[in-house]
């Protein structure tokens, strides 16, 4: 029998490129969710599509943003200034709360739904003080019908173990235990990270084999496609996102996921089933 994993494409929201790659590989039945960015430029026009996708196949979350266009401007650092203003307790509680709001706010006021699950662009979700916020708002927020929450576990023996153990080391112990005394479940390994270089298909397909080769039941592959539409040439990643499209929306990309033994799958059902 298949494994089942979940595949998620982050940042969307963030450009029509982004925001087309969600669109085409959801409809093609090649990912299980998308990480919504709702500051970002392209999310007021790109939302409403994201209406037409099957919850029932397709989990839409909140990319919870503070280092790139959180809707208070004021809180925007780069990941570096993060990670030292949370690990020293220096950020304020408060507002991480107002904004975390107001982002879940203008997520639901687009979608007419909760979030089915919630992660963080460049994984702040899982910082100190500011998991502390998420959890205290997404306890409030959802008494009962939780949304599930990514974990960054890394697996051993991955390549870019380095950079794997830093996202694991900023918190994905501290998440955990807040996620498991709240009642809201988690993915079990996180799948995808990599150097977000170079712009060869050939080199992305080879990486995903190793992460298809390397997943277990309920882990989650993230990945950050995109296409080359108008809006997108600003981004100093397309390159690379134009590779990963390439390779996920292949048929090769359903036949390394075939040969690894592995299924799509949507793990707000995986979750239900554990």
């Amino acid at each position: 029998m298949a494994t089942p994993i979940a595949i998620c494409v982050d940042d969307f929201g963030h450009h029509a490129g982004v925001d087309a790659a969600v669109l085409a590989l959801a409809r093609q039945g090649r990912i299980s969710a998308a990480s919504c960015m709702v500051g970002g430029p392209s999310w007021a026009q790109g939302a409403p599509a994201l209406r037409e996708l099957d919850p029932r196949a397709v989990d839409l979350g909140l990319h919870l943003d503070l280092t790139a266009t959180p809707l208070d401007a004021s809180l925007r650092g780069g990941l570096g200034a993060w990670m030292l203003r949370s690990s020293a307790r220096l950020a304020g509680a408060g507002r991480l709360r107002v904004e975390i709001e107001a982002q879940l706010d203008r997520f639901e006021a687009a979608l007419g739904r909760a979030p089915a699950h919630v992660d963080g662009h460049q994984h702040v979700h899982q910082f100190p003080v500011v998991r502390d916020a998420l959890m205290q708002v997404l306890t409030r927020r959802y008494p009962r019908q939780r949304p599930w929450l990514r974990r960054t576990r890394r697996v051993p023996g991955q390549p870019f173990a380095g950079k794997s153990a830093v996202i694991d080391a900023m918190g994905c112990a501290g998440l955990e235990r807040l996620a498991a005394a709240a009642g809201f479940a988690q993915n079990a390994h996180l799948l995808g990270v990599y150097d977000l270089q170079g712009d060869s298909p050939t080199r992305y397909a080879a990486l995903l084999r190793g992460w298809f080769a390397a997943a277990g039941a309920r882990d989650l592959l993230m990945c950050h496609p995109a296409a080359d539409v108008p809006g997108a040439q600003a981004d100093p990643l397309l390159a690379t996102r134009q590779a990963e499209l390439a390779v996920l929306g292949s048929a090769q990309g359903d036949e390394m996921l075939s040969a690894a033994g592995l299924r799509l799958a949507r793990m707000g059902d995986l979750l239900q089933e554990a």
